[in-house]
């Protein structure tokens, strides 16, 4: 029977297993795990989310502290139009990790930067040119544009002396969304190396409305593949969302997908950067513990466990320290949210707010649990001990599941004593 081995992803002069690791941020796709997908032959992504935040951890910088710092006094006003990134330090962050990143890279594979375009943070033009140009510096070997359309993104870079060099990819959730982006960019006479079409089934933030389940991935992914064959454009598209075996994959590369991309099975690697009491949670969830909310600040709707910590929880806005989404008014949509519940409750601290949620505090403290709508299968993935508790995974074991599997077969590993959580 076919496998997913039996494919390869062709960029440019690269051969490689049609393997790509989504870039799950903050700092979930660690990497660790971009390097391992490398190693094997795939390609891997680590995430600029909340890229200060990640070298504070990873590389004992003071960024986030230094910020907060600059604008404590602005903490108790609602106006943070003031509450600027320093593109020193943006710069600084982006190289740190990429360079670090890169440095440590071996095999075949390659590792890519996914990078969101909803990460306004005051100044939406002068940070995502930043952020884009300086991996481009550091190295990287290609960059995924997501989470919006990226219609200005090709020319924030377009000067770049990587722009041609480097692998360029956008994600899309429908075949309009990329014939604008094809349209607003065809004056760089540079099309994007790769298309990520991601489906209703992903977890974050999704390209739909809260009608995500009138949709699927493979009319979705046929509809861009005839659109690209009438037009007569050889770009490699990858479609993502609830693709959970090798069997599933294989039906997309036959199809005419060029590889596919893959998240969900990963989070429960020891290379992924969820901290492993939630990597259990991940593996107890249920499908009615699955959901896709509203919370989000950015507007999109977003999967995740319902019983993250951060739903509901009214935390001040941290806009000081983090502020990620502020819009290039130095608006978020949480801060309204948190000011009206302050307002009606003003003898709490910190009032409930279930509408939306503080993103920034909550993904850099690992409190919004987003994930895939299949999560609810990872408990068929692994072992389970007396307890409960169920054995981590490699990645190495994940990636090879989905490149030699045949059918929908999983492949449990091996059982280690000592490794189920205890």
């Amino acid at each position: 029977m076919t496998r997913v081995d039996d494919f390869r992803l062709r960029l440019g002069k690269h051969e490689l297993v049609p393997i790509m690791i989504g870039g799950m941020g903050v700092d979930i796709s660690t990497a660790d795990l971009a390097l391992e997908a490398a190693r094997l032959g795939g390609v891997g992504h680590i995430s600029d989310a909340m890229i200060n935040t990640v070298t504070d951890r990873r590389y004992k910088t003071k960024f986030v502290k230094e910020k907060l710092a600059l604008y404590k006094h602005n903490t108790d006003s609602d106006d943070k139009s003031s509450v600027k990134f320093d593109l020193g330090q943006l710069a600084e962050a982006t190289r740190l990790h990429v360079e670090n990143t890169m440095a440590r890279k071996r095999g075949a594979g390659m590792v890519f930067i996914n990078c969101m375009e909803k990460l306004t943070m005051n100044a939406p033009k002068e940070t995502l040119k930043v952020r884009l140009a300086t991996a481009l510096d550091a190295g990287i070997d290609g960059i995924t544009l997501a989470a919006g359309l990226h219609l200005g993104s090709f020319g924030l870079i377009e000067d770049h002396p990587r722009f041609r060099d480097a692998k360029l990819g956008i994600i899309v959730s429908s075949v309009r969304a990329l014939q604008l982006f094809l349209k607003k960019n065809a004056r760089s006479n540079r099309l994007p190396d790769y298309v990520v079409v991601e489906g209703p089934l992903a977890g974050g933030h999704l390209g739909f409305g809260m009608d995500w389940a009138q949709y699927d991935l493979a009319t979705i992914v046929k509809e861009v593949l005839l659109f690209l064959q009438n037009e007569k454009l050889n770009i490699p598209v990858i479609p993502a969302g609830g693709i959970f075996t090798g069997g599933d994959a294989t039906e997309f590369l036959q199809m005419g997908g060029a590889a596919v991309q893959v998240a969900t099975r990963f989070t429960v690697t020891k290379e992924c950067g969820l901290p492993d009491e939630i990597k259990q949670e991940y593996f107890r969830a249920s499908e009615d513990d699955i959901e896709v909310n509203q919370v989000s600040p950015t507007g999109y709707p977003m999967r995740m466990i319902k019983s993250s910590p951060g739903i509901g929880d009214g935390i001040k806005p941290n806009c000081e320290a983090y502020g990620y989404i502020l819009d290039a008014n130095g608006k978020c949509a949480y801060i309204a949210s948190w000011n009206r519940e302050k307002a009606a409750h003003p003898d709490l601290r910190n009032p409930p707010v279930w509408d939306k949620t503080c993103l920034c505090t909550h993904m850099r403290n690992f409190e919004i649990w987003t994930c895939g709508h299949l999560t609810y299968k990872l408990k068929d993935t692994t072992h389970r001990d007396a307890n409960g508790n169920y054995q981590l995974l490699s990645a190495e074991h994940v990636f090879k599941d989905y490149q030699f599997s045949v059918g929908n077969t999983i492949a449990l590993p091996e059982l280690v004593l000592g490794e189920v959580m205890a």
